[in-house]
Order: structure tokens, then sequence, then C-alpha cells
């Protein structure tokens, strides 16, 4: 299914319309690669990692506004990256920032459906059939299993969480949430923008965090 296309998800709506649905999770996604100068990069990755996303909400909306007696959840799969900024990849990062938004702004106007929930996934590094553009076969021992994710989904789904921040073997929550605190202070302290990895930030950063109580 190509999750860009509004006619395809269509289809699959009229495939469901005798399904009761309760549980709608938007997983697609794509990383590519490509220079400021390449507009088809940009477009390629918002097409799917975040008008995948709007189509899917367009389309099974409806299913989830409207009151219910059965407990319903919407799971939308985002990255750190969309959080954190790190550079690289401007686009995949800037799909995954209007992501987060778009999921936060979900739940709030769905807030006044107390059996409807929605959460924000946002894996830490697991092992899938990409890992390694699918050269590797081995789990790297920092990855997650995908069945870790999805246990610690579970879990803070139960917990009614929205922000589901995955760690990993290499990364801890700890961890996450230091970083995530030395990136919006980039605004609060009118730093320069990424500047955890610029070098004359590189050591105010690394000690900061390290001393940062939570």
């Amino acid at each position: 299914m190509d999750v860009s296309s509004l006619p395809a998800w269509t289809n699959l709506s009229n495939k469901l319309s005798k399904t009761p649905l309760d549980l709608l999770m938007l997983n697609a996604g794509i990383g590519l690669k490509g220079p400021w100068t390449d507009n088809e990069y940009f477009h390629k990755i918002f097409d799917t990692n975040f008008f995948g996303v709007v189509n899917g909400v367009n389309t099974f909306y409806p299913h989830f506004a409207n009151p219910s007696q059965d407990r319903k959840a919407i799971i939308i799969t985002g990255s750190k990256q969309g959080i954190t900024n790190p550079p690289g990849n401007v686009a995949y990062n800037a799909s995954k920032s209007a992501i987060k938004t778009l999921a936060e702004h979900l739940s709030y106007d769905l807030k006044e459906n107390p059996s409807v929930s929605v959460h924000l996934l946002v894996p830490g590094w697991t092992f899938t059939g990409l890992t390694g553009g699918g050269a590797t076969k081995t789990k790297p021992d920092g990855a997650w299993e995908p069945s870790q994710v999805a246990d610690y989904l579970y879990q803070k789904m139960e917990q009614g969480k929205f922000y589901v921040i995955c760690p990993d073997n290499d990364v801890s929550t700890e961890t996450d949430r230091k970083r995530m605190l030395w990136s919006v202070g980039d605004i609060v302290y009118e730093r320069q923008p990424l500047s955890r990895w610029r070098n004359e930030y590189k050591d105010e950063a690394a000690k900061t965090m390290e001393n940062m109580k939570l």
C-alpha cells in the first residue's frame, strides 16, 4: 500500500467499512538522505513520513471521534530525531518533528472522548529488517528487539502515557531526557541551534548533561 496516496487509503476504508476499528497504528516511514538542492528528496520523505500519517488520520478519524463504550487507541510512530534534531538528515528530522506536533494536537482534540487514547511511540535503536540497510543479520548488542519496544509501549499505554520514549541497550531513559532538555535549552538560553554538535558547545553540553539532576 502506498501510504502517500489518499485514494489508497479510501480503498482500504471501503474494504473495512463493516469492520469496527479500535486500534489505528501509523508506522510507515522512509529514511532517504539528500542535499539541500534535491527537492524530490524532501517531497519523498514528507509524502510518506508526514502525509502518510495525515492520510491515515483523515481517513479513520471518524471511527475515533465518535463516542464509544469500547477502548480505542491511535499510535503514531515518531523518532528521537524529531525531538533532539541531530544534524545529517534534515528532511527526515523535519518530517518526524511535524509528526510529533500532529500527534500532540490529535491527542488534545480527542481529549473529550475518554474511551480514546493517542500515543506517540518513539523507538530507540531497534533491530529490524532495515537495520544497516538490511545488511545486518544479527542483532547488535545495543539494539532492542521489536518485541521489547512493543512491551514497553503496552506498559506506557496502560499507564495512560502519551509520550512513549523507548530506551535501548546503549541509551538509557535518563540519557534521553538529558539530551531533550539540552536541546530545548538552545531556545531558552538563546544558544546557536543544534549546539550539542557544535565544537564551541560540545564540552559544555557533555558536562552539563553529566551533572544534570532529573
